[in-house]
């Protein structure tokens, strides 16, 4: 968790230094979300599912290790840029970093708890962004603007250096499948992969759900800063302060307790794992949608934080259940390749639509800079609707599906 949460604090530290970083080199919104989304998923995609291949035979602390080296330098060479194009290079070497670390996290997690409680295990590990957004919102803010953004940069890849050794000599490679009767040691080809996400019909409802909600909070949550600068007049450490509180205590609460609640209701009617958070992306919309739009700081920010309540619920859920359909030696993959199309379409393409829009509000006229970002917003808040709706019809088949994976965990 550790590892995960200085993951996403090297990922997430520009989202707050993006204002510095867009007066220093001129960027448009639209720029400002491709630094943040697209060239962070570039090549995250292809290389992370290969991998994860290698993760379902080798020793995956090892690959964990490296890849928390290799992000951490990344982001280390991003205070070095001399401009926008430098950036955009070294951010895709943080993407590049984390397609290898990342994907043998979940398969490691897998094997130290059993099917009942794999959603609050993934729950927890979860709590990574949270907790590395607020490191990284209200710390970078703090450290940018005293020190200069560059030298964030540096202080965020500082730990990754430490946990990487750590990682490498101090946590057990746990035996696979050791929670899951039948699992044997034959690594399932890609394509068995591919056939478990889009042959069962709970996954493919589960996957769309949770690749919508991904991408609309990757792009909210990538200008939260820079609407509270550019609407309210916040400094930067007040808007990396306030953004960072607002993506990390009501977050937190939101994915323990979805993953709580799930496991809870999970025993006695499976469906629950889709219901939980279908229903909870249903409430988070509307909520997000008016807060999002107030004049009033004083009410935008609780009805954030409310929404924020609802939001995240399906984070360590979703994740929880897919282990739960996957073979133990498909793990790996399958967390990569679902990594591999939230990264693309959801870290990717979010905050860059986001972003386009906010643009061409400002272009059409009648909406100054604050409030073309806020409508953007909450537009892009109405996804959050489409993605509960393919929860709930998740639900109609997750029962099923999970009783046959169980039963014949490499056929089905």
């Amino acid at each position: 968790m550790a590892i995960s949460t200085v993951g996403f604090v090297d990922r997430i530290v520009l989202n707050v230094l993006a204002v510095p970083i867009q007066q220093e080199f001129g960027l448009s919104d639209t720029q400002v979300g491709l630094l943040t989304g697209l060239a962070f998923a570039v090549l995250n995609v292809g290389l992370g599912i290969f991998v994860a291949r290698l993760a379902e035979r080798k020793r995956r602390l090892s690959l964990i290790a490296l890849g928390t080296l290799l992000w951490s330098i990344a982001t280390a060479l991003c205070g070095m840029v001399g401009n926008w194009v430098h950036l955009l290079f070294a951010r895709i070497g943080v993407g590049v970093g984390e397609a290898v670390g990342l994907p043998a996290t979940q398969s490691v997690v897998s094997d130290y708890f059993p099917p009942e409680r794999r959603a609050t295990a993934m729950s927890v590990l979860m709590l990574a962004a949270p907790v590395g957004a607020l490191i990284g919102a209200a710390g970078g803010a703090w450290v940018g603007q005293t020190y200069g953004w560059r030298t964030a940069f540096y202080v965020a890849a500082a730990p990754g250096f430490i946990l990487a050794i750590l990682a490498y000599l101090l946590i057990a490679e746990p035996p696979r499948g050791r929670h899951d009767p039948g699992a044997g040691d034959d690594v399932p080809s890609m394509g068995a992969v591919l056939a478990r996400i889009f042959r069962l019909r709970s996954a493919r409802q589960l996957l769309a759900g949770s690749t919508l909600a991904a991408m609309v909070g990757f792009a909210l949550n990538s200008f939260v800063a820079l609407l509270l600068v550019r609407k309210f007049g916040f400094t930067l450490v007040q808007a990396g302060l306030v953004s960072g509180l607002l993506a990390s205590f009501p977050s937190a609460i939101s994915v323990l307790a979805g993953g709580r609640l799930a496991d809870w209701l999970g025993r006695s009617r499976p469906a629950a794992y889709a219901l939980v958070p279908g229903i909870c992306l249903l409430v988070a919309a509307p909520l997000y949608i008016f807060a999002i739009t107030r004049e009033n700081i004083a009410l935008l920010l609780p009805a954030i934080t409310l929404a924020a309540l609802f939001q995240y619920t399906y984070l360590g859920v979703t994740y929880g259940t897919f282990q739960n359909l996957f073979h133990p030696r498909m793990r790996a993959t399958g967390g990569a390749v679902l990594g591999a199309i939230y990264g693309l379409i959801g870290q990717g393409l979010g905050p860059l639509a986001l972003g386009m829009l906010s643009d061409g509000l400002m272009r059409a006229g009648g909406y100054d800079g604050g409030q073309a970002l806020a409508v953007a917003m909450a537009l892009s808040a109405l996804l959050y609707l489409w993605a509960g709706a393919h929860y709930l019809l998740a639900a109609r088949h997750l029962g099923a599906d999970l009783a046959t994976t169980r039963a014949a965990p490499l056929s089905a």
